[in-house]
């Protein structure tokens, strides 16, 4: 069982930068893949990004890329969102997910994933 809480979320202008952060519990946090997804108000939850349990591989959503940056510390059971440049398109509720090595799954589905946090939520003002 891994248990994920999300923070960093909050008001940011357009350009701006923010750093979320996910905290797990659990012991064998270098075990598991981690990914963040996002739902604006109306939409479906949309992959952002996924990062492998060694912190080795990364895949980014084009609408991100070179913007976001994923990273984590398997010491401190913490994974990381990087958001610079944020546009008013990048408000959403951010969740991040995990799901363990183990298991062959497609990362940039929800249906990759088992566990999930509560969700941040970032607003980009115009």
């Amino acid at each position: 069982q891994v248990q994920l809480v999300e923070s960093g979320g909050g008001l940011v202008q357009a350009g701006g930068s923010l750093r979320l952060s996910c905290a797990a519990s659990g012991r064998t946090f270098s075990s598991y893949r981690m990914g963040w997804f996002r739902q604006a108000p109306g939409q479906e939850r949309e992959f952002v990004v996924a990062i492998s349990w060694t912190g080795g591989s990364t895949y980014y959503a084009d609408s991100v890329k070179g913007r976001f940056t994923i990273y984590r510390d398997n010491v401190k059971n913490m994974a990381y969102l990087q958001m610079n440049s944020l546009k008013p398109e990048d408000t959403a509720v951010y969740y991040c997910a995990a799901r363990h090595r183990s298991v062959v799954a497609d990362i940039t589905t929800e249906g990759g994933y088992d566990y999930w946090g509560q969700g941040t939520q970032v607003t980009v003002s115009s």
